[in-house]
């Protein structure tokens, strides 16, 4: 197993709090080498977290494993005070609803507008009309999205359908945000809008974990960064930066 390399990291507030904690976490799959291997990860409440690393290197296990997608074969994982290798079926949906998720593919509903796009996660959880017509409208307007709620999804740029993604995920008030390649599909300028809007949420008290390829905003952004290589973290690091494939 290769050595875990940490920098000094930054001190915390004294009440912080873990809101993540993976405990010696493993995940094999039938068809070869264990997807993780041994992964002990502490992520507390508030934290802005990059997640790294090449194809093959866990990184997308590691978010089914936090979505509850998966469990893991040995280990534990905690999730906002919630054992999820010990989580009934039933109880994962009512989980899940804590939790914001953006993809890099946004995954809006085609045939519907912005409004109701963002409108749909609060019917999942049976908001009221009432709630819906307050909190939608004010999602969009901090997405920077006030004026296009009638607008058809399929005739917005690929920049403002991840606004909306992300004003989907944010508009039942979550404690965590997944944003598994949110600039994938983006321009340059857009990706930057992007990360500027998750470093906004962050600031508002949201945990963000974003897993990216971007080098460039990874290295401009100085945030913490936990690069993973074959299913292991090989550096966790407070205000890292992107490391080459062979470092």
């Amino acid at each position: 197993m290769e050595k875990v390399v940490r920098k000094r990291r930054a001190v915390r507030p004294e009440n912080g709090e873990d809101i993540i904690t993976l405990d010696n976490v493993t995940k094999s799959y039938s068809t070869g080498a264990p997807a993780l291997n041994g992964v002990t990860l502490h992520i507390r409440k508030g934290e802005f977290v990059f997640i790294v690393g090449d194809s093959g290197s866990g990184k997308s296990t590691l978010i089914k494993l936090l979505l509850r997608e998966l469990v893991p074969s040995s280990g534990s994982i905690t999730v906002m005070g919630h054992d999820l290798g010990r989580m009934r079926h039933r109880n994962i949906p009512k989980f899940r609803r804590k939790l914001g998720i953006v993809f890099q593919d946004f995954r809006l509903l085609k045939d519907r507008n912005v409004y109701e796009n963002v409108a749909f996660a609060q019917r999942i959880i049976q908001k009221s009309t009432r709630d819906i017509r307050k909190n939608v409208p004010s999602v969009l307007a901090t997405v920077g999205l006030a004026g296009k709620y009638k607008s058809k999804v399929s005739a917005l740029s690929g920049g403002e359908q991840q606004r909306v993604a992300i004003a989907r995920a944010m508009v039942n008030k979550p404690e965590i945000l997944l944003a598994d390649e949110p600039t994938g599909n983006l321009d340059p300028n857009n990706s930057w809008d992007i990360m500027k809007l998750m470093e906004q949420i962050n600031a508002n008290g949201t945990t963000v974990i974003v897993v990216t390829h971007n080098r460039e905003i990874v290295n401009a952004m100085h945030k913490r960064v936990v690069t993973m290589k074959k299913g292991v973290v090989i550096y966790d690091e407070e205000e890292g930066e992107y490391h080459d494939e062979d470092e």
